[in-house]
């Protein structure tokens, strides 16, 4: 797809008016409106819901696709804040991705931009419990329709493109047309998602490693290359990422518990 046809999907996205709204002012006035709270005990069946998903394989492979979105959308943050010039995006039907950059090859902004791709879905899943904390469900739900639209404007493939779109469709319709209690629920379900699938997509980039020495190949992980930037071991990367990842799981979790104090 061309970046033309591209440009005009997003404006159509972002130029779809909402339910009751008046153009964008109307537009902030819904997402600066708190959301009506679910229960407490609804959060953590939630909660429990998408752990129980991700660990049942053929799910997680599914879902896996978006966490992969938001990944490579950390790489991609990451390389132009550090001065690297963005090339282009590409999703894979095996759920890998690839984020390519211009720029020098070694260095702190190259490590930085390496090393932004597994905690990125645990950094936006601290994002989203802390706006409902406050009760801006909508808001993370429009925060995440950015994060897509971005995204978008960068893919160089074609079932990138496909998993994209799906994904951004599927964040409209929610959006513009559920109702209040479902939005405030999906929100919900998709800041468990990136909190809890972050440190369970670690663990699988671990599995795959080790598979990839048995076999004798190369190790092209995101571990492996910030192994052959610092010289420090690969295991230990995947150790700080388990650290970083879980440690933004309890922040995360504190918050959007919290945020549900009154039935």
């Amino acid at each position: 797809m061309s970046a033309g046809a591209l440009a005009a999907v997003t404006t159509t996205l972002l130029a779809t008016p909402s339910p009751g709204g008046e153009g964008l002012a109307g537009l902030w006035e819904q997402v600066t409106t708190p959301q009506p709270a679910p229960e407490r005990m609804t959060v953590l069946v939630v909660g429990a819901v998408v752990l129980a998903a991700l660990a049942v394989p053929f799910v997680w492979h599914l879902l896996r696709h978006g966490l992969t979105i938001v990944h490579e959308a950390a790489h991609a943050a990451v390389a132009v804040l550090a001065g690297r010039r963005l090339s282009g995006i590409r999703v894979h039907s095996d759920t890998s991705g690839l984020t390519v950059s211009r720029g020098r090859p070694r260095g702190p902004g190259m490590i930085a931009t390496v090393a932004a791709g597994y905690p990125g879905p645990a950094v936006l899943g601290v994002a989203a419990a802390w706006l409902l904390s406050r009760g801006y469900a909508l808001g993370v739900l429009w925060l995440l329709l950015l994060v897509v639209v971005l995204v978008l404007l960068q893919i160089r493939n074609w079932y990138g493109l496909w998993a994209v779109l799906v994904s951004g469709v599927a964040l409209v319709v929610v959006t513009l047309w559920a109702p209040a209690q479902l939005q405030t629920v999906v929100a919900a379900g998709l800041t468990w998602f990136f909190l809890l699938g972050a440190p369970r997509a670690v663990l699988e980039m671990q599995v795959q490693r080790r598979r990839v020495r048995r076999r004798g190949g190369r190790d092209e992980s995101d571990a492996g290359l910030l192994a052959g930037l610092t010289h420090v071991p690969a295991i230990v990367w995947v150790g700080v990422f388990l650290v970083l990842c879980g440690a933004l799981l309890a922040v995360g979790g504190a918050w959007l518990l919290a945020a549900w104090t009154v039935a």
